[in-house]
């Protein structure tokens, strides 16, 4: 019995047809020896209904050993329900099918948990990721699925359109371990050696870039060995772009058409372009962070001048000392609560302050700690600046720059939270604030390693009008990279790269400090490579599972994927990782330490 039509298909027009469907069981109903089966496929349900046929004792057996999530097939013909009976709910809820035949695939035992959207979702996920070939069967994660291709199709398709080929790069690569934590993979046939499993296809996309491919794109499987969290997962899948002979406003021409065909294509919907553009010092002083949710306010301002001869210590001594004291004000959250107002403060200790200092209008006053030491022309300037009103209360942070702008910009995004519980602040859900956010330094300074180093990687071209400041100002120099953020999440990076050797050289040993020998180990192809008529190039990823999560309106990427790991990277279906054999680690020349032997070593 082959499929006529999906599950999700029929409706009144086909009235009298005699049609066929496949699918699974999701729900059965005896109205007196009558069985109203709602049959569901991928594409949704359509109610049939089985009568009991006292010529035929088999097809009673069949239908009377029905259970929720069998699998079956069915024939019958459409029939009209009556007006009463009608499910307006549903797209097939103004006809049913008569069964006239059915065939049973296969008889489900009882599941481990309800596969219906609004149960499933208060499931452990736990138990859901062990057993997620019965959670991808829900509505919801089918939609999720779907949604996922149309995107994909969508960036495939509009690519082709601008003249990219889609080309693979390989698995296994060379460790290249200054970037996060790397898999590695033993090579059988060189023991002691090791492959590493890419972080990204960086440096192959260059080389196609040198051999002439000139457009390549390729929606690839990257791989980090790091801490996971909602957002992040270790095995993870990548738009990955890189195009010769373009500047950065090519790419940023291109980036926007690309998101306006997803858009169109997954979601229906236009989105505006050309997408705002803000720079990396400018999205910190304001929003504290690099990937700002530009949908709310809560600005911060600087009021370092304003305090820098108060007699309020903490502050005038910070900006003495060269840092800033910058402050924001949270409309009608004077009233928050004790236990809300800690969990504030935690968050700012957690990223170093020693406390949270507020201000709190209530009643008329100003009520906090801090306020007596203000003077009258600090207080008014504030009230001025901030525009503070009854019931409005303002949070400071006083230390250097980046950690006085990180703060409040995790407090910034708590006090959005609370704004939302209590209805303060509304966000629509079709609300897509696209933002590049441009202009970072090429180069930070780690203390810890006492050395420069690259802010996006070390391949990123610097702007050709800081370009002198590398000898003398690594930190001031401006790269030629790029971030695209939407809501507060940061969907992908790329920049405009170095293409020639003696300032790709210059970038690892004299600014980078990495030795001449480790340049030469990890890098010396590309290097040699540059020689032979590189082209002006440049590039971006995004993250797929980080677009497709916005997309479907869910913080956790693992909502998207269809086999995800758990937090502790796990894959709780098939128990992975697993032991393997002495054989194979003896064939891959590895001996393994239990925790006790290793600590004794």
């Amino acid at each position: 019995m082959k499929r006529t039509h999906h599950c999700g298909q029929l409706r009144k027009d086909d009235v009298g047809k005699t049609v066929s469907l496949t699918g699974w069981i999701d729900s059965i109903r005896d109205h007196g020896g009558i069985l109203f089966v709602d049959l569901r496929d991928r594409e949704g349900l359509t109610q049939v209904k089985a009568n009991p046929n006292s010529d035929d004792a088999n097809f009673n057996d069949l239908v009377n050993s029905l259970k929720p999530e069998s699998v079956i097939a069915i024939e019958g013909e459409v029939e009209a329900r009556d007006e009463a009976n009608s499910n307006d709910k549903l797209p097939t809820g103004a006809i049913e099918v008569q069964v006239t035949r059915l065939v049973v695939h296969n008889i489900s035992e009882t599941p481990p948990f309800p596969i219906d959207d609004e149960k499933g979702d208060k499931v452990n996920e736990d138990l859901r990721l062990s057993y997620r070939y019965l959670d991808l069967r829900r509505g919801k994660m089918q939609r999720v699925m779907k949604l996922r291709h149309l995107a994909s199709k969508a960036v495939r398709d509009y690519l082709d359109g601008e003249g990219f080929y889609d080309v693979e790069t390989p698995i296994l690569f060379k460790s290249t371990p200054e970037g996060a934590r790397e898999y590695l993979v033993p090579s059988r046939r060189d023991p002691g050696y090791f492959y590493a499993l890419p972080q990204s296809p960086q440096q192959f996309k260059q080389m196609l870039m040198v051999s002439g491919i000139e457009r390549y794109y390729q929606i690839a499987r990257c791989f980090r060995d790091e801490d996971l969290r909602a957002d992040r997962q270790m095995e993870f899948t990548q738009i990955d772009l890189e195009l010769s002979f373009i500047d950065r406003e090519d790419m940023y021409a291109l980036v926007e058409g690309l998101m306006k065909n997803v858009w169109k294509e997954a979601l229906g919907m236009d989105i505006p372009t050309p997408f705002p553009r803000m720079s990396y010092q400018d999205a910190m002083n304001r929003y504290g962070v690099d990937k700002p949710d530009t949908r709310f306010g809560l600005e911060i301002s600087d009021f370092s001048e304003n305090f820098k001869e108060s007699s309020f210590k903490v502050f005038s001594g910070t900006v003495k000392n060269g840092g800033v004291v910058k402050a924001f004000k949270a409309p009608t959250l004077a009233n928050v609560t004790q236990g809300e107002m800690k969990s504030l403060e935690g968050i700012a200790k957690s990223l170093g302050a020693k406390g949270l200092a507020f201000i709190k209008v209530e009643g008329g006053e100003w009520k906090s700690p801090i306020v007596k030491f203000f003077s009258e022309e600090e207080k008014e300037t504030l009230s001025k600046e901030l525009s503070l009103e009854e019931g409005d209360i303002v949070f400071f942070a006083a230390s250097e720059w980046e950690q006085a702008c990180a703060i409040l910009g995790r407090i910034r995004l708590e006090c959005a939270e609370l704004l939302k519980s209590r209805g303060v602040l509304e966000i629509p859900a079709n609300q897509f604030n696209f933002l590049w956010v441009i202009d970072f330094p090429l180069m930070s300074y780690d203390e810890d390693e006492g050395r420069y180093v690259a802010t996006h990687h070390p391949f990123t071209s610097p702007v050709p009008e800081d370009m002198d400041l590398l000898d003398s100002d690594p930190k001031a120099v401006r790269g030629q990279h790029y971030d695209l953020v939407l809501n507060g999440v940061e969907l992908g990076g790329g920049s405009i790269r170095i293409h020639q050797t003696e300032i790709q050289r210059k970038v690892f040993q004299d600014v980078l400090a990495i030795p001449e020998d480790v340049v030469e180990s990890r890098f010396g192809y590309m290097l040699e490579a540059f020689k032979y008529g590189a082209p002006p190039h440049g590039g971006i990823a995004f993250g797929l599972d980080r677009l497709v999560a916005v997309l479907a309106g869910t913080p956790s990427i693992r909502d998207v994927i269809a086999f995800p790991k758990t937090q502790k990277g796990q894959c709780l279906m098939t128990n992975s990782p697993s032991m393997v054999t002495d054989r194979q680690l003896k064939e891959l020349h590895i001996e393994t330490l239990t925790l006790e032997e290793e600590t004794a070593e």
